[in-house]
């Protein structure tokens, strides 16, 4: 199998549990990239991740550089073709059939039921990130665990938690 079809067909697959979005996957992503495709190391597939977030634009960016790197443009165009193919036919099925059940009683308890399902892949894909970093440690965890619950208990912006993180990375670097 060719590099491109197998670089589509992962990220495919990887679209299919994608409840959450893009960033829920990222363990599993990591996975299949870095341990057992050995397409990407710990270190690229962090700075990837990292670079992926701070452009502006969609989550998925992230499948889209992580395909960039493996295969320049055809592994980007693949990789997002994959993540986006896939979840948008299953999404318009999906939403097509809610419509037609939207009386059904078990409907909300079962759209209910997939909250803590990306909750907890999304606390996943963090921890895979930071075991990723070079500074994963009892910090890291002690800033999340602050982060969550001033944006969770507060009506302050939660622009607030990124200038903290931004200031007290500065003290860090210092």
């Amino acid at each position: 199998m060719t590099l491109l079809l197998q670089i589509l067909l992962t990220f495919a697959i990887l679209s299919l549990v994608a409840v959450g979005g893009a960033n829920a996957v990222l363990p599993e992503m990591h996975r299949q990239l870095v341990e057992l495709r050995g397409w990407l190391d710990d270190a690229t597939f962090a700075q990837l991740y990292a670079l992926a977030q701070a452009a502006p634009g969609p989550n998925i960016l992230v499948a889209s550089v992580m395909g960039w790197r493996i295969a320049s443009w055809g592994g980007m165009a693949m990789a997002t073709l994959g993540m986006l193919l896939p979840a948008a036919v299953l999404a318009w099925g999906v939403a097509g059939l809610t419509h037609r059940l939207r009386g059904a009683p078990w409907l909300k308890p079962a759209q209910g039921g997939l909250v803590p399902i990306a909750v907890g892949l999304l606390l996943a894909a963090g921890l895979v990130m930071a075991e990723a970093s070079s500074q994963f440690g009892l910090l890291p965890l002690i800033v999340v665990a602050a982060s969550t619950l001033f944006v969770w208990r507060t009506n302050w912006s939660p622009l607030w938690v990124l200038a903290g993180g931004g200031i007290l990375g500065l003290v860090l670097l210092r």
